[in-house]
């Protein structure tokens, strides 16, 4: 499964608010939401946010093996 779990702590560390994210940068609420919800998104939304927080792919996801 991926997960969002490195955005969150690069965003902070990087003083990137959900306000930010949404007013400043202009993500929809449904883009922010899937994030959230580790939805799928496509890569320019990855692209974007590597941009916006100058940082690596995987300082915003990382892959967790499922347990069958």
């Amino acid at each position: 499964m991926i997960s969002f779990d490195p955005l969150w702590k690069t965003m902070k560390e990087k003083n990137v608010s959900t306000y930010k994210l949404l007013n400043v940068y202009g993500f929809s609420h449904g883009t922010y939401d899937s994030l959230k919800q580790n939805r799928n998104v496509t890569l320019q939304t990855i692209n974007q946010l590597c941009k916006i927080l100058q940082c690596k792919v995987e300082d915003v996801v990382v892959y967790i093996e499922d347990k069958d």
